[in-house]
């Protein structure tokens, strides 16, 4: 339904052209919008008028009218003062909050649709027949995005993303859950990765500095019909959690550039305690303390090059061989070499899913 704000608004830009006062009751002739003081009898006399079968009427000095929504009364308009021209203004009001309610109803129910759509809660006929009937195209390029706020219900961030989004009206934006914003991005044909990318920066640089809060943005890939756009929906869900686990530093995750993380994500649990216990026993990296860690960390960011990253760690080179050399003795992986370096490495990245899926169960 149509909010008061809105209601409110309508008659008062319709007063500030027409200079005529007008107030709109619900059915029960209570006030949902007024441009002026209500005289005592008009809630009695509404509820009166709403009962009847008049579409409109003259009484005491002010001209009730009602308004339809989808052939029943929703509203009872009253505009203050008798004649031909107040009579006039009080349609044209009545047209124009009947156009409203079309209007947000239009925009619900595209919303609606959305939402199940994303969440796969629609068959294929139902796809296809209320997009034609909400005239939304079957056939386009679109691309899901996923915006991770900080705080539940942020509408700060949430009219933020409406207003850089709102010319266009073939894209949506709406939300399935509490944390995340959703946004349906009909794309043009030689958009690409480069125009996704910079739509995801345009997105957390606005939300940074408009609203106010950090975010995350993920997406999916592009799709080219409506009844995959679940699955683009899937993908920008998926990115969203693997960054989390694996790529914490970034503020902006793709689904296509997942790599290893994505393939990890999709590992059931038990072969992952098998995987660490094969390559480290009982003593797991994440007991590791923070030094051996960081420098294993620093290693990694380096390509494995010792000189490099002793430079970066302040220690001497031996210090840092010295090092290596104890880890490799606990662990019997020899990170200088590369196979030893890239198991150590995936078993990092596995360790953080465990712990990501753990936390989890709390």
């Amino acid at each position: 339904m149509i909010s008061n704000q809105i209601v409110q608004s309508a008659i008062d830009e319709l007063k500030a052209i027409t200079r005529v006062d007008l107030c709109v009751m619900d059915l029960d002739g209570l006030p949902v919008a007024a441009t002026c003081e209500l005289e005592d009898f008009l809630k009695e006399a509404a509820e009166s008028f709403a009962e009847s079968q008049a579409d409109s009427q003259e009484i005491q000095g002010y001209h009730f009218f009602k308004v339809m929504d989808d052939r029943q009364a929703s509203y009872t308009l009253i505009a203050r003062g008798a004649g031909e021209d107040v009579y006039m203004i009080g349609k044209i009001a009545v047209s124009e909050i009947q156009n409203l309610i079309v209007a947000y109803k239009e925009r619900f129910d595209k919303n609606n649709f959305i939402q199940n759509l994303l969440l796969d809660n629609l068959l294929l006929v139902d796809i296809y027949n209320r997009a034609k009937k909400l005239h939304i195209a079957i056939e386009a390029r679109r691309v899901v995005f996923m915006i991770e706020t900080k705080y539940e219900k942020d509408n700060n961030a949430l009219e933020t993303v409406k207003n850089l989004f709102a010319v266009n009206t073939k894209d949506f934006i709406t939300a399935v859950d509490e944390k995340n914003i959703i946004l349906v991005k009909e794309l043009k044909e030689n958009d690409g990765a480069d125009e996704l990318n910079n739509t995801a920066k345009i997105l957390v640089d606005m939300l940074n500095t408009e609203a106010m809060t950090q975010v995350r943005v993920s997406y999916g890939t592009i799709v080219t019909d409506i009844k995959e756009l679940s699955k683009s929906y899937k993908e920008a869900k998926m990115a969203l959690d693997v960054g989390r686990i694996f790529y914490a530093e970034r503020s902006i995750v793709a689904y296509s550039t997942l790599g290893i993380g994505r393939l990890i994500y999709q590992l059931p649990l038990p072969l992952c305690e098998m995987f660490m216990k094969e390559v480290f026993g009982d003593e797991l990296p994440d007991t590791f303390d923070d030094e051996t860690l960081f420098t294993i960390y620093k290693f990694f960011e380096n390509n494995l090059n010792v000189s490099e990253t002793a430079r970066q760690l302040y220690v001497h080179r031996n210090t840092l061989v010295y090092r290596l050399e104890k880890l490799q003795k606990s662990t019997g992986l020899d990170i200088r070499v590369f196979d030893d370096a890239l198991t150590f490495k995936i078993a990092l990245m596995v360790v953080s899913y465990m712990n990501y899926m753990d936390s989890l169960d709390y």
